[in-house]
């Protein structure tokens, strides 16, 4: 289990009061915080806990951290001390860096700059930007993936086109099918993209700053175009797996005639 430093200090002496370095970390497949939500945290849904070198961490159960005001090398220090927690951990993390600022005049907003402007720093603000920050995070991983599928299935469609057959087996397309039918599984019902976080129904006031955030990364549209990509790569995968199964049938039954054609032919011959 993990050294987590419990402290009665509210977020914000935790952190700068200038500008603060947002790192997103994508470690694995599958955060067990079971362990860590049961001590004292600094907040939870999603989880928050002070990173004893120094800053604070938001863990999420898909797989994502997002480190506030946490170095290098404390980064590293606390990857090892979560490390048992982390099912099917990825080397190497895809990461993505943002900055927060502190404007106590202004409005929480995202400048032109990407950077995100808070009015205050609060636990339920920070709990916001990192939700938006990692669904960010989580759904670029799935996009490459999806992309991956692409390049796929384009030598395949090639060959059919040119050709008229597909040149491959059964079991790669039920692959491709069960991985696509995973990125949808997780995406729905582990990650939820689409959905606004649960804190929000407590503090309606920070609904405004979320949507702008999910408006600046594009959330809503890229979890649909997402979602339209599996449906075509389903479509596809399940069209080629008819053909092999066609393909399959039709030397099935061409064994069989060639079978019937060989007992007849021993049959004549014992009668002759």
């Amino acid at each position: 289990m993990p050294d987590v430093s419990p402290s009665p200090e509210p977020i914000g002496a935790l952190l700068s009061q200038g500008a603060i370095s947002v790192r997103a970390i994508l470690a694995g497949e599958r955060i067990d915080t079971r362990g860590l939500e049961q001590q004292e945290t600094l907040g939870r849904a999603p989880l928050i806990i002070r990173v004893r070198e120094g800053g604070v961490a938001v863990l999420f159960r898909y797989g994502v951290i997002v480190l506030l005001d946490v170095v290098t090398e404390a980064e590293q220090a606390l990857l090892e001390r979560l490390g048992p927690l982390i099912r099917e951990p990825f080397a190497p993390h895809e990461s993505d860096d943002i900055r927060i600022v502190v404007r106590a005049e202004g409005d929480d907003q995202v400048d032109v700059d990407g950077t995100i402007v808070l009015k205050e720093l609060t636990t339920e603000r920070i709990q916001v930007v990192a939700d938006v920050v990692a669904k960010s995070l989580i759904l670029a991983h799935y996009e490459s993936r999806v992309a991956h599928a692409f390049d796929r299935i384009e030598p395949m469609a090639q060959m059919l086109r040119r050709h008229g057959r597909l040149g491959i087996s059964g079991r790669p397309l039920l692959r491709q099918i069960g991985n696509a039918l995973l990125v949808q599984h997780n995406l729905v019902g582990r990650v939820a993209t689409s959905e606004k976080p649960d804190l929000l129904w407590d503090h309606p006031e920070l609904e405004r700053l979320y949507s702008r955030l999910a408006d600046e990364y594009e959330l809503r549209e890229r979890d649909r175009a997402l979602d339209h990509q599996q449906e075509i790569i389903l479509r596809t995968m399940e069209t080629m797996l008819g053909l092999v199964q066609q393909r399959s049938s039709i030397r099935l039954e061409w064994y069989i005639v060639i079978l019937i054609i060989a007992e007849l032919i021993v049959a004549v011959y014992a009668l002759l």
